[in-house]
């Protein structure tokens, strides 16, 4: 609060906090973004299609990403961002193998939006850039601490590394989408991975 009482202005650079109907706008647009983009890749889905799909208009699209380059960015860090929410949420878990199971599930999950957006995003910023830097930390953060409370209490192999897990999950991912008809197959493979994780 500044001295009169009144709330004090906003520092220069800080974002404004959104009113709640934009906020609601962005994430129903965040939402639709990532439903199209599983569903067609990054590359092959119209900005008008996405906004249709959120129930805006292309307008209001705009107002919350200028660009189709930032809409992408804000896809592939909002999905990051629920990935470590989810293994926040499951350390607290008192069956560590299985909580680490299930972030994995997610990371699969992730892994499906992330090949389209990774190959979209590697086209204009770089493997090198900030955002590709500071999101894979936070996914191997997450894995490694997952991993640890599983270590922890005995029920995975000590010489287990969570960057061989993640590149393990990716390549189950890859294996399957060559595989369309066939839709247990990732949770089959994903299983094998588990069972070689025990001690």
């Amino acid at each position: 609060m500044s001295p009169t009482g009144r709330p004090a202005p906003a520092q220069a650079g800080e974002p404004r906090p959104m009113r709640a109907d934009a906020q609601r706008n962005y994430e129903r647009l965040l939402s639709a973004a990532v439903a199209a983009f599983t569903e067609h890749g990054a590359d092959d889905v119209s900005l008008e299609e996405i906004a249709r799909r959120a129930g805006v208009g292309i307008g209001t699209l705009y107002r919350h990403f200028p660009t189709r380059q930032a809409l992408l960015e804000a896809v592939y860090r909002d999905q990051v961002e629920a990935l470590r929410t989810r293994a926040d949420e499951f350390a607290k878990s008192d069956a560590p193998l299985q909580a680490l199971a299930e972030w994995l599930r997610a990371l699969a999950a992730f892994s499906s939006t992330k090949q389209s957006l990774t190959s979209a995003l590697l086209a204009t910023l770089g493997k090198d850039s900030d955002l590709m830097s500071v999101c894979s930390k936070v996914i191997c953060e997450a894995a490694d601490e997952l991993l640890a409370r599983a270590k922890k209490a005995g029920v995975v192999r000590a010489d287990a590394d969570a960057r061989d897990l993640i590149r393990l999950v990716h390549a189950v991912n890859i294996a399957t989408q060559r595989a369309p008809t066939d839709p247990g197959q990732a949770d089959r493979l994903l299983r094998m991975v588990l069972d070689g994780l025990r001690p």
